[in-house]
């Protein structure tokens, strides 16, 4: 491989680069067309406004909603803690997952400090929820379940509408957590029976700093309690003046998504299959995280045994990934996402997280692949638990099958 194509960007899940046709929309309303969209009394600012309005509606279009509800804010954090704290202004019962982003368990467990009580769902080994356990955990007292759509991690697709089905019978309401699906697979409110949906636009090549909340109107209304005081922007929900250039951007790059989707999925699956294929034919003693289907189109997360993800990630520094363990209070700690998954301490801290994207290409894959094998190969002979390690840590059957077709089971 050309090494002036170094280094090389898999960690699509963290973020995204802003895709130069979403450039080329917001440059415009950095300069000329600065206005205020709130300064309705002169062209500039109705200039803005109606920016800002055709953006509300690129992103309701990509989620099948009016562009009424979409409320516009930082990100895909924001968005969760509006939804949250604005559904338990009183305190009710919550019920949410175990691998659920922090954005939502932290929220969860603030709100418990307040009075509300949460239950966290556990999941299977591919991580999982049941909807029998989702119906099982409502309650009298139930306000709110919150399920993400696609795991940050591991990339297992949650059944959705199996769990907006039971909401709705419940008359409870239903809000996920979108910001890895959306713009990846198709995502349809309505048909999912979703009341509340957070999305963030750096995870689709937007820009960061700005997110949106889908907040459903009618059958049913849902009322929020806004979690700061100030102008009554977005229908009161969240004051503060709007990020003009950020929400073009925004809706720019959820109007690719909609036309892009079908093909750009299939061209990611066929990448990564090709790269777990090139993993699991390459190396003895890994394991694929995740569910082998149900996930989005460019997650591959898989354990090495005997390698720590932080020494392979340090030994290839050319190519950006993440790994299966974080930085908390000093120290490190193995994700807490494939801890609920039943993986051990070792085979988590071996756990790196491959996110591919938009302008990878088949040749960034090959020498990925190749650099992963030779690496891992390397600091196992530096273990010395090295001869131990194929028997001890089979291949699962399910980890080493290359499945093609994409398969979106909501």
């Amino acid at each position: 491989m050309d090494k002036t194509m170094l280094p090389i960007f898999m960690d699509n899940h963290s973020t995204t680069p802003v895709d130069p046709r979403v450039l080329q929309e917001m440059l415009p309303y950095f300069t000329e067309r600065f206005g205020n969209a709130a300064s309705k009394n002169h062209s500039f600012g109705r200039e803005a406004e109606k920016a800002v309005n055709h953006a509300r509606g690129q992103v309701a279009h990509l989620i099948n909603c009016d562009p009424s509800e979409i409320i516009f804010t930082s990100g895909g954090t924001e968005s969760d803690n509006i939804a949250l704290k604005g559904i338990a202004g009183k305190p009710g019962h919550i019920i949410t997952a175990m691998t659920e982003h922090k954005a939502v368990l932290d929220t969860a467990k603030r709100l418990e400090k307040t009075g509300s009580e949460v239950t966290y769902l556990p999941v299977d080994s591919d991580g999982l929820v049941n909807p029998a356990d989702v119906l099982a955990a409502i309650t009298s007292k139930t306000i709110l379940i919150s399920i993400m759509m696609a795991n940050n991690e591991i990339g297992t697709l949650q059944p959705i509408s199996e769990i907006g089905k039971i909401a709705k019978e419940k008359g409870v309401f239903f809000h996920t957590d979108a910001a890895q699906a959306v713009g990846k697979i198709p995502v349809d409110v309505q048909a999912m029976g979703m009341d509340l949906l957070a999305l963030s636009a750096h995870k689709i090549y937007g820009p960061k700093g700005v997110g949106a909340l889908y907040v459903r109107r009618k059958n049913p209304k849902v009322t929020l309690t806004p979690l700061f005081d100030g102008g009554g922007h977005e229908r009161g929900c969240r004051s503060g003046t709007l990020n003009v250039p950020g929400i073009v951007g925004f809706g720019k790059a959820c109007e690719i998504c909609e036309r892009e989707i079908p093909y750009e999925s299939a061209r990611l699956e066929t990448m990564r299959e090709r790269l777990k294929a090139m993993l699991f034919q390459g190396l003895s003693a890994i394991i694929l995280n995740g569910h082998p289907t149900k996930r989005l189109p460019n997650n591959l997360n898989i354990s090495f045994a005997h390698v720590e993800g932080e020494s392979l990630m340090m030994d290839i520094p050319e190519i950006a990934l993440s790994s299966g363990s974080a930085c908390t209070a000093g120290s490190l700690e193995p994700s807490y996402v494939l801890r609920a998954l039943g993986i051990s301490n070792e085979m988590a801290y071996g756990a790196i997280r491959i996110g591919l994207g938009r302008f990878n290409t088949d040749q960034e894959v090959e020498y990925a692949g190749e650099r992963i094998i030779k690496s891992v190969n390397k600091l196992r002979a530096l273990s010395p638990l090295n001869e131990t390690t194929a028997s001890l840590y089979p291949s699962p059957s399910r980890g080493g099958q290359v499945g093609m077709g994409l398969t979106y089971n909501m």
